[in-house]
């Protein structure tokens, strides 16, 4: 996602056909041609029918891990899509909903498809907030110049659908503000260095982690599971006595990006300070008060 489709202002509909929140919707954004299918599991057999899973689209299927605090995700491409969900209702037992994008005008042809699977397997990859049940990263079909640059922009307009509906597992760690000084981490000999974002708190590549050696015993479990996939994952490495970041990476919050650093349960908006020791409450109510 570009600087500039971040700053540009958009609508996006989505329409509650059976009028439950919680239930199927349906979402539509202001000057694009796809449509965005929730399904909730429980609704699936009652939402087979419709029309949009007759069409040639991209899905995602979505649900808690077994194990990991991340959740697990699957990207596949249907031509059409219903026959792929109908596969996955009888052999995935891990998702919950299913996420389903269509072209209205059905301009979306299998090699389209199969591109923007490949495009958002290979985006989840470099996020790492997800765990990917996907076996294999599949390689983009041939497409021509002007092929591509029109799925792209589909893609661009469902990456800015995706984190509406709770789904913000493609968005690589790329807008800090690196214009203003980071804030800081520092206890039990290590050092983290992180920015507090709309999309969450993202801790720096190069913060330092404690060892497992260092861990809490109380440690909550969550934030145990949370390390020991970011460990498998490759995003936390090993480095001497104790463990550093290796890219840029967003946490759901200040807190559980201290506690995993931390190695134990932590307050990030006390922990995380900027240079001259205002933490993250006192800055953020600083900012209240001035406006």
């Amino acid at each position: 996602m570009t600087p500039q489709q971040q700053r540009r202002g958009f609508s996006v509909h989505v329409f509650l056909p059976n009028g439950d929140p919680d239930g199927v919707k349906v979402v539509e954004k202001d000057n694009w041609t796809g449509r965005g299918l929730v399904i909730p599991r429980a609704m699936f057999a009652d939402t087979r029918g419709r029309d949009e899973l007759t069409r040639t689209g991209v899905y995602l299927l979505v649900g808690p891990s077994e194990g990991s605090a991340l959740p697990t995700l699957y990207v596949g491409e249907g031509d059409p899509v219903r026959q792929r969900l109908d596969s996955h209702a009888n052999r995935k037992d891990f998702w919950t909903h299913a996420v389903v994008f269509t072209s209205k005008d059905q301009n979306l042809n299998k090699a389209h498809v199969q591109h923007l699977e490949a495009r958002m397997v290979q985006l989840a990859n470099a996020a790492k907030r997800v765990v990917l049940d996907n076996a294999n990263e599949p390689a983009p079909p041939s497409l021509s110049e002007a092929d591509i640059a029109a799925v792209e922009g589909f893609l661009d307009d469902m990456l800015l659908c995706l984190p509406l509906l709770g789904y913000g597992f493609f968005e690589a760690t790329t807008d800090t503000p690196r214009s203003t000084a980071p804030l800081l981490l520092r206890a039990k000999g290590i050092e983290g260095k992180g920015y507090d974002t709309s999309a969450g708190f993202v801790v720096l590549a190069g913060s330092q982690a404690v060892g497992d050696d260092k861990l809490a015993p109380s440690m909550h479990l969550y934030l145990k599971e949370m390390r020991e996939e970011l460990l498998r994952q490759g995003v936390l490495r090993p480095a001497g006595e104790g463990i550093v970041l290796t890219q840029d990476y967003t946490f759901a919050s200040p807190s559980m990006a201290a506690g995993v650093l931390l190695g134990r349960a932590a307050n990030g908006r006390v922990n995380w300070k900027d240079g001259i020791g205002r933490t993250l409450k006192e800055i953020q109510e600083l900012a209240e008060e001035s406006t």
